[in-house]
């Protein structure tokens, strides 16, 4: 049985210790929302990979809309 298997690899936090909420309760440190920085410890690896893709475009969004 393999340890490095995808399952047990540790996706870490997108947190940049800029920590800072804007209108719409998203960081603008990370991007992620507020739900999912208060819910990311008890996230399965799935779900944390879903808040990572979401802060993907949450960040594109914003890189457009203030070059």
């Amino acid at each position: 049985m393999s340890t490095n298997s995808e399952s047990d690899q540790v996706i870490k936090s997108p947190c940049i210790r800029h920590c800072c909420l804007d209108g719409d309760d998203v960081c603008v440190g990370c991007y992620r929302t507020i739900t999912e920085i208060m819910d990311w410890q008890k996230s399965t690896q799935s779900e944390k990979l879903d808040i990572l893709a979401n802060c993907s475009i949450r960040k594109q969004k914003h890189d457009s809309l203030y070059p």
